[in-house]
């Protein structure tokens, strides 16, 4: 075919490339392929394409860095196979399909060389997009030649040029293989050809105002001029704003100036002709031009904050057989609002015009290969997203969907139930995990599947164990199957109060977004229910007294049901100065004793305005509250979770220098007020890592998604040095508007993932491993550069416990392994955990951490150079693991892309520990149960929990007069029920505490199984309770009301035997005038403490820490001393000091070593107080 010297000459310089048969083909040269020319799209098999066969796409790099680099030598280390000694072409592309000569960027190419783009070669304020390539290979050079296994060519697409251009026209052809993964499927599946458009139609636009234009595109007024103005929400102007004709192609007009205004000749004011308007961080404006008679003309328009997409829809993990269906889902909120998405597999991006995807993917007809991870991102002109990866995982057609053996799980028996088989007082019940399964297949296509399926007990036997006098009965898991899940609501709760005096922030008000869903109560204390398909749970604590900060925090919560407590510690406001308006203030951010401010605000004259945008002239009341990383007990009120979003939609963390919330309002406090052209000024002697200086950032938080969001750069600024001032500033532009929250933050890419498990005891069975613990990091400066380590930290994290334990994020160096160090602690309802001792001597068996890497680590609890300092902490250098070094590749430290091989490490690799003493508290149920976890609930007529939703707890308050602590036992058993009269639900033992005043008093708070509805919800059961004291005991007095209470609601148990109690335990909830004490909440371990709390204050509404021995009794025993060849097992026990482990917990449930004071540590504080218990009027 003929060409044409005119593109000849358009091919040579547009693109310095060879002209084939007038077809664009990308050499090694540098190029640059200006946005709104037609791109090629697919690959036109024409000319030499005949001779060959394009490869698949390659992507292994991305744009971090220098640039991305796609170089041949490294596809070819990696995919040898897959790529022919000598490719004829190249061609590249983004990885969102768009071809790299429609891009507008620099780009490099050949087909020996590769693909390469440099960021420094890009527009300013541009980086490389990620980019993809393959290669054309002549015909049988492919290491994966083999015969063809295609459809015929479908036939030709019509034309995509338009009137009297150029275009493309395609056809495609499907793989006959039996999976697209087959390597007779790489094949081109699609090819193109060149193609003319129509001749051009004479231009029949009418214009009712003026006259058509020569692009024929739009109306123009020569006469008329348009004056407009640009505006933010706040009504201030909007400065630097671009006009554009909303046309085809758009037509840039002009520039808003200083106070948002501009002017635009030729305009057609006939309310048709469209402007466009944009200004960065906001939402681009489309208006029309007002129709008027009046010239010139005029017209305002407001602009909106752009939001980045947030994604609020995550695609959820399902089971599916092969053969069977399967659909995802994702949805992500944004200004303005996301429309396209894409689809990813195990990270590689899916075809969307092979899958014919939006924001839910479809796969039918799965294959075994189709297994894995599928996540989606989506985009809008803010930024992008990308959502959660949810996982498929695959069943063969005849595959068993659980494993049938359990799992072994060991339970401890009661301290009179001794196993001479096993030598210890455990037996292995058995457990099936809770993993997704194919179960019964829904043919619709949801989102979220109708039923879930999990795996779970499928059958049980009773078997019996032998105790000192009585034989205990015991159900054991024999074997696993598929089943509904048991659904468990999810809950968080907790204290909002000051971080420097722990006052609560009383009845403030909890957002989720921007509608409220709960309140704190006069202690500050809150509860929320997380709602379903939540990921990332993001709360705003606001007080109405605006004593304290607004508080925006990402909260962990076991997924798997329950309740989880965190105490959420705000920041109290700082006092209001008063700036004059028209006159130049400097505020200081940072008051630390003895050194200077990290950095400080300057506020030019005439700078703020009130809500209308008007100037305000007069006093305005300042208030500055700086959080300063240099106050190692300010970790825990920082801000959310210290992250953003990257320009590909990666979560990423950022390591902070400071944050500061600011209120500005009138003089009489009545009207809040914003600010333009403020200056942030941070002494760049404060960052200690010359690396950050580079990356410093000013950052916002977006309350609504708990993420931070870029609001500039900080530069270094020598101009402000003097010979007194010898500090240099890195300074910083930033406007005060709806947002009131800022930080001073810089990316860090050294990341690392801590493994951490939480037990009930010194123990550490893995059996007692304790869920919903939540266990916090806070990451330290790195050691270079300090007179003492640490002098500031930069980020704090807290992850939830799950049945593995859990992965805590932390900063990490793999060249230096002192570099970084963490402290690390775990709570649980309030309470601090205790850290594993590192003194006198490291015990590397204890701390779960095998030698050399533990001394490499350098564990050290926190009380380990000062005894009196609290045990609830541990801290270690973040060394991060040496590749190719076996006792460091184990754990207890993962790098940050192993972190699904730190969730699914099996209890055997190397982790860190804490651990809470139950004390003289003992739990026996027959069919086992584990609080921590209420996804694991059995369906049995003797479960003690009756329903997984519902939590009822029961206690009974025993006073025993005598000199000794005993231990007090109740027997539960069926009482009216056919299918459980007789039979043993549990046992629950407790040891009674000493009145300080009365040595000779004590009191017992006994945990008993409710009466009620079984969990066939048929019939109701009143539970057979025995209580028992261990000791020569016996039964002085019963509560008067409880007993009538009792008699009047028949049947009535014998009490024939005055050294113990039996009832049938009541159905109402009593209170304290009984001595009963009963809770029902949506978390078994919620309600139990709630109980608890009231049981030992003897009110019904009340809690305490402290037994009140003569409040709200129900049962008086006498028990005197015996001798000690007469002690109880448990006595004898008791009696030896070092077998009664030392916790924290002690004053919360009574533990005491007999020869200790009765003083104790208050929670959280190194100050000691007394218990005193009050008396009963």
């Amino acid at each position: 075919m003929a060409v044409s010297p005119r593109w000849r000459l358009a091919c040579f310089l547009l693109l310095e490339a060879a002209c084939i048969l007038g077809e664009r083909v990308l050499k090694q040269s540098v190029s640059r392929i200006q946005p709104g020319q037609k791109p090629y799209s697919r690959s036109i098999k024409r000319g030499p394409d005949n001779q060959g066969t394009w490869t698949a796409w390659f992507n292994i790099d991305h744009p971090g860095g220098n640039g991305d680099y796609e170089r041949t030598d490294a596809i070819r280390f990696y995919y040898r196979e897959r790529l022919c000694p000598r490719p004829l072409r190249i061609e590249a592309r983004t990885t969102d399909w768009i071809p790299a000569a429609s891009t507008g960027q620099v780009v490099h190419s050949g087909t020996q060389e590769g693909f390469w783009c440099l960021n420094k070669e890009q527009p300013a304020g541009q980086k490389c997009l990620n980019y993809a390539v393959r290669f054309l290979c002549p015909t049988g050079s492919s290491p994966q030649n083999s015969k063809t296994l295609g459809s015929s060519w479908s036939k030709w697409s019509e034309c995509s040029a338009k009137c009297e251009q150029t275009g493309v026209q395609t056809r495609t052809r499907t793989c006959l293989a039996g999976s697209l993964q087959d390597p007779h499927c790489k094949e081109v599946s699609e090819e193109g050809r060149r193609c003319s458009g129509p001749p051009c139609p004479v231009c029949s636009m009418t214009c009712p105002m003026g006259r058509v234009n020569a692009e024929c595109n739009t109306c123009m007024c020569e006469d008329h001029l348009l004056h407009g103005k640009v505006s933010l929400q706040d009504g201030s102007p909007a400065a630097g704003a671009t006009i554009f004709l909303q046309a085809t192609p758009t037509k840039l007009l002009t520039v808003s100036d200083s106070g948002g205004e501009f002017r635009v000749p030729g305009i057609c004011p006939d309310g048709k002709t469209m402007l466009q308007i944009k200004k960065p961080k906001y939402k681009t404006a489309l208006v029309a031009v007002p129709e008027s008679a009046e010239n010139p003309s005029s017209v305002h328009i407001h602009l909106k904050r752009a939001e980045k997409p947030y994604m609020m829809t995550h695609p959820e993990s399902k089971a599916r057989r092969e053969g069977q269906s399967v659909s995802f889902c994702c949805h992500a909120n944004g200004d303005p609002a996301p429309d396209r998405y894409l689809w990813f597999h195990n990270n590689t991006l899916l075809d969307p015009v092979l899958y014919k995807y939006k924001s839910n993917l479809m796969l039918k007809n799965l294959k075994l290969d189709q297994a894995g991870q599928y996540s989606c991102k989506t985009s809008n002109d803010a930024g992008s997203v990308k959502s959660k990866a949810a996982m498929l995982s695959l069943l063969a057609k005849n595959e068993t969907p659980c494993n049938p053996r359990p799992e072994g799980y060991l339970i401890r028996l009661p301290h009179d139930c001794f196993q001479n088989s096993t030598s210890s007082f455990y037996y292995d019940v058995g457990r099936c995990p809770s993993d997704p399964c194919s179960g019964t297949f829904d043919k619709g296509l949801r989102c979220k599947d109708t039923t879930a399926y999990c795996c779970g007990i499928s059958k049980m036997e009773t078997r019996e164990v032998t105790c000192s006098g009585y034989t205990l009965p015991i159900k054991v898991n024999v074997e696993c199957g598929c089943q509904k899940c048991v659904k468990a609501k999810v809950t968080v709760r907790g204290r909002a109060v000051a971080s420097d005096t722990e006052e609560p922030m009383r009845f403030g008000h909890i957002y989720m977004g921007n509608k409220r869903v709960s309140m704190t109560g006069y202690k500050g204390t809150f509860s929320v229910q997380v709602p379903p398909n939540t990921e990332r749970l993001v709360l705003t604590f606001v007080d109405r007294l605006q004593k304290f900060v607004n508080t925006t925090k990402v909260l962990p919560f076991n997924k798997n049901g329950g309740a989880v407590f965190h105490e959420v510690k705000m920041l109290r406001k700082k006092l209001p100065i008063i700036l004059e308006a028209t006159e130049t203030s400097v505020i200081p951010l940072g008051d630390m004793e003895g050194d200077n401010p990290i950095a400080k605000l300057e506020i030019p004259p005439n700078t703020f305005y009130r809500q209308n945008g008007e100037p305000y002239a007069g006093k305005v009341k300042a208030s500055v509250t700086f959080l300063d990383p240099r106050n190692i007990s300010s970790a825990a009120t920082a801000q959310s979770d210290l992250n953003f979003v990257d320009d590909e939609g990666d979560m990423l963390p950022l390591r902070t220098y400071g944050m500061f919330s600011m209120d500005f309002t009138d003089e009489t406090a009545t009207e809040p007020l914003n600010a333009g052209k403020v200056k942030v000024l941070l002494d760049s002697a404060q960052v200690r890592m010359p690396e950050h200086l580079a990356g410093m950032k000013l950052w916002s938080l977006n309350p609504q998604t708990g993420l931070w969001e870029e609001e500039g750069d900080l530069q270094v600024d020598r101009s402000r040095r003097s010979k007194r001032e010898e500090r240099t500033f890195l300074v910083g532009n930033m406007e005060i508007r709806e947002r009131r929250l800022f930080n001073l933050d810089v990316p860090e890419s050294r990341r690392c993932y801590i493994k951490v498990r939480a037990y009930r005891s010194e123990r550490y069975q893995p059996s007692e491993q304790v869920t919903g613990v939540v266990v916090s990091v806070i990451n330290l400066e790195p050691t270079p550069g300090y007179s003492t380590n640490p002098r500031a930290w930069g980020r704090f994290d807290s992850v939830v416990t799950g049945s593995s334990g859990a992965c805590v994020p932390a900063f990490c160096d793999d060249q230096n392994p002192d570099a970084y160090s963490a402290y690390i602690m775990a709570s649980l309802g309030g309470e601090e955990l205790e850290a594993v001792p590192s003194s006198p001597r490291l015990n590397p068996i204890a701390i779960g951490v095998p030698q050399p890497y533990l001394s490499k680590l350098k564990y050290s609890r926190t009380d380990h150079m000062d005894r009196n300092v609290k045990k609830t902490a541990f801290r270690i250098s973040v060394a991060k693991p040496t590749p190719n070094t076996a006792e460091e590749s184990n754990g207890p430290i993962y790098p940050y892309e192993k972190l699904r091989e730190c969730e699914a490490a099996p209890y055997s690799a190397a982790h860190f520990r804490f651990y809470r003493t139950e004390g003289d508290r003992y739990d026996y149920n027959t069919v086992p149960f584990n609080e921590d976890d209420p996804i694991n609930w059995t369906e049995d007529y003797l479960a003690w929990w009756p329903k997984p939703m519902e939590f009822r707890a029961c206690y009974v308050k025993i006073k025993i007069n005598g000199p000794l602590e005993v231990n007090v036992r109740s027997r539960n058993m069926g009482g009216t029920h056919p299918r459980t009269v007789g039979q043993l639900f549990g046992i629950r033992d407790v040891r009674s505490i000493h009145d300080l005043e009365q040595p000779d008093i004590s009191a017992a708070c006994l945990e008993f199984k409710c009466s009620g509805m079984l969990y066939d919800q048929e019939r109701v059961d009143r539970t057979l309770v025995t209580i028992i004291p261990q000791g020569s005991c016996f039964r002085e007095s019963v509560n008067s009301i409880l007993h009538e209470y009792l008699v009047n609601h028949l049947p009535v148990a014998v009490n024939n035997d005055s050294s113990q109690y039996t009832m049938l335990a009541p159905l109402d909830p009593l209170g304290h005038n009984y001595g009963i004490y009963t809770v029902t909440d949506q978390d078994p371990r919620t309600a139990k403490e709630i109980a608890l709390g009231r049981c030992f204050d003897g009110t019904s509404d009340g809690s305490s820490r402290t037994m009140k021995n003569n409040v709200g009794i129900a049962l008086t025993f006498n028990c005197q001393e015996r001798d000690a060849q007469q002690q109880s097992l448990f006595q004898s026990l008791r009696n030896v000091p070092s077998q009664v482990p030392v916790s924290p917990l002690r004053e919360r449930i009574g533990i005491r070593r007999p020869s200790e004071s009765r003083v104790g540590q208050t929670k959280g504080k190194g100050t000691l107080s007394v218990r005193i218990p009050q008396r009963a009027q």
